[in-house]
């Protein structure tokens, strides 16, 4: 790592594989430093290598630790550009710039409420009625996390349980370690080339009727928007929360943020 002294432009990036290289990208070019937070290993090789870019893998625990890192690498700016249901990162990066009066820039694509006879948007993970839930084939693609809780729910209202998880570590062990039935779970890099065709042979191959996945505005969410659309199967769509923080400008468009960027942070 070149000599932090010297890096009297740094920016800290906190995404995912889509928007973060993006943004990062944008930046070095204009001749910043950026730091950019990742969970994994894979996750650090979608950024391109650059002497001015520093990949740190791993999660931040709280607020404190968050502070610690931003005066250690002397940052003067942090992108917030996480999965907007990211909320527990989102408060503490929210609470810990307003601390020590950092600039915070939330990096949030659009939300696209479509109108459509098959698509539903939801509050909860367990908003689909019950008894529409009997005998149905539903394929969970909400991630990790809450996989195993909200499989329980939907095997409780007698639907069988399908679900497609990332090939992370991470989440092979929590869909292995769920109650869902080993031959019920696919794992899957999602589609990125807008064809969607494995998802949508997975959906053929399991007979299903409903998919639940979250409103992230990634390309996961598009994959089973174009999948479901004119199909017999039914979307349910997990509305994003509606407020990440209180202490931070918010952006949809990436020119927006580097150029707010450019013009009103003291370097």
């Amino acid at each position: 790592m070149q000599n932090q002294g010297n890096c009297y432009k740094n920016v800290w990036i906190l995404s995912g594989t889509s928007d973060g290289p993006v943004i990062a990208n944008s930046l070095l070019e204009l001749n910043y430093s950026v730091f950019a937070s990742v969970l994994t290993y894979k996750a650090g090789q979608a950024y391109i290598e650059n002497p001015k870019l520093h990949i740190i893998t791993g999660k931040l625990n709280n607020k404190d630790e968050v502070i610690n890192f931003i005066n250690k690498n002397k940052i003067k700016c942090v992108v917030d550009a996480t999965h907007p249901f990211a909320e527990i990162i989102s408060k503490n990066l929210n609470n810990a710039c307003k601390e020590i009066n950092i600039p915070l820039l939330l990096f949030e694509r659009k939300s696209l409420i479509k109108n459509t006879n098959n698509f539903f948007y939801i509050d909860d993970l367990k908003d689909i009625n019950k008894i529409d839930m009997e005998n149905k084939n539903i394929l969970l693609a909400i991630g990790s996390r809450f996989l195993n809780d909200t499989a329980n729910y939907y095997i409780n209202c007698k639907a069988n349980v399908f679900t497609r998880v990332l090939p992370t570590y991470e989440s092979i062990t929590k869909a292995f370690g769920s109650c869902i039935k080993n031959s019920n779970i696919a794992i899957l890099e999602p589609s990125k080339n807008n064809k969607s065709i494995l998802e949508k042979k997975l959906c053929d191959f399991w007979d299903i009727d409903y998919v639940l996945c979250r409103e992230s505005g990634s390309y996961s969410q598009k994959n089973w928007e174009s999948i479901v659309s004119g199909s017999k199967m039914k979307l349910f769509l997990v509305k994003r929360p509606k407020f990440k923080n209180d202490y931070s400008y918010s952006f949809d468009q990436y020119h927006n943020l580097i150029n707010h960027i450019i013009k009103n942070i003291d370097v």
